[in-house]
């Protein structure tokens, strides 16, 4: 075992919360104002700003995929985004398809069936969709669509551009869950049919957990049915508030500042660099991992790819009688990295690269998942995986 890993810097590879700048967290430490003043509209000011940098421009040339929306900061996780999309936009009597192949696709179905009748079109975690299925599903009947652009749980990207043309074409309305891309890879609102997107602060926007981000496209306000949703996601209200720079109830203001600098940050990197470093280093972890002889976890076919923000790998077989003790190894030098979640558990492992890593930080990642592997009996070779990684960085 190596004991030098212990003296190295804590290094958090979830695939969130991801890690935050020495900024970020400063900016929480300013005295406190009230949600009322000035002072704190100012801040929001900054961070619709920046939110509206993020979702309009996440392309590789930096231009607007948006002919007009709303960008809208919420007091809660994305699922109280997830939840908000879907009870504004839907009712008892509306008709919701749902596409799941992952956990947070399954999240945004139990979400819908709360609130209208519900029609999932599921494969099995880690396999993509058949668009031809997906088109069958989504009939003049339909009023709204839900989807996982980055599905966290599989480490794939799924075929949002497909998906919402299709949408389109039969006068549903689009919401997507762009929680571990916007803000790290391609987002395309207009191009993509998307009404509604909603991220997450604590993914790649490099911001501490706790609020949630929504983008309200031209032409969906008049749609909306605050008085139909919960009370507190009443994005009518949402929206009425932000026009002065507010949300209707009291806001995490140490949050609000950390995001302001966040966004801030983003935009100095600019969206097609930050698209750019982001798939970069994806590539050096996907890479690096296979010429260790490990395999990848999604069977990426048809429209689906693999991610570029969280990479899932499968656990060898030897390490799956005893997961814990892979992790252990793990942590062992001040790594953290995610298991499989639900069915998943135990038979994969995963990391990310949302936010703002240097590439050092993605090749002791590759190295320390080597060692620990060699800790547990698997022969890999972790040179050859740190030098491909290398190599594509």
């Amino acid at each position: 075992m190596r004991d030098e890993g212990e003296s190295e810097e804590f290094l958090l590879l979830n695939p969130g919360p991801v890690p935050v700048t020495r900024e970020v967290r400063a900016a929480m430490d300013a005295p406190m104002v009230s949600h009322r003043s000035s002072e704190f509209e100012a801040v929001y000011e900054r961070v619709q700003a920046g939110l509206d940098y993020v979702f309009e421009h996440s392309t590789l040339s930096g231009r607007s995929t948006s002919s007009g929306g709303t960008s809208l900061a919420l007091n809660g996780t994305a699922t109280m985004g997830m939840e908000a999309a879907v009870a504004n936009l839907a009712d008892d009597d509306s008709e919701v398809v749902a596409l799941v192949n992952g956990k947070f696709g399954r999240r945004f179905a139990r979400i819908a069936e709360r609130h209208a009748d519900c029609t999932r079109v599921e494969v099995p975690w880690g396999e993509s969709f058949d668009l031809a299925e997906v088109d069958a599903a989504i009939t003049d009947d339909t009023d709204l669509v839900t989807m996982v652009h980055n599905e966290t749980s599989t480490g794939l990207l799924n075929p949002v551009s497909g998906v919402g043309r299709l949408a389109s074409e039969a006068g549903a309305r689009f919401v997507v869950d762009g929680v571990t891309s916007v803000g790290g890879d391609v987002f395309c609102l207009d191009d993509w049919n998307v009404d509604v997107a909603v991220t997450d602060a604590q993914k790649c926007l490099a911001t501490p957990p706790g609020i949630s981000a929504l983008y309200v496209s031209e032409g969906v306000e008049s749609e909306l049915d605050g008085e139909g949703a919960p009370f507190y996601e009443d994005l009518e209200w949402h929206l009425r508030k932000a026009g002065n720079d507010q949300t209707p109830f009291t806001s995490a203001v140490p949050l609000f500042r950390a995001m302001a600098v966040a966004l801030e940050d983003v935009q100095d990197e600019g969206m097609p660099a930050r698209i750019r470093r982001h798939r970069r280093q994806a590539a050096a972890f996907r890479e690096g991992f296979a010429a260790m002889g490990l395999d990848a976890f999604p069977d990426a076919r048809g429209p689906t790819v693999r991610s570029n923000t969280v990479t899932a790998v499968a656990l060898p077989e030897t390490v799956r009688a005893d997961p814990d003790a892979f992790f252990a190894a793990v942590g062992e030098r001040n790594v953290s990295i995610s298991g499989g979640q639900a069915h998943l558990g135990g038979d994969v492992f995963r990391v990310s690269n949302m936010g703002s890593f240097d590439d050092d930080e993605v090749l002791r990642g590759v190295r320390t998942v080597g060692e620990a592997m060699r800790d547990v009996g698997v022969d890999v070779d972790t040179a050859a995986g740190v030098e491909a990684a290398r190599e594509e960085l």
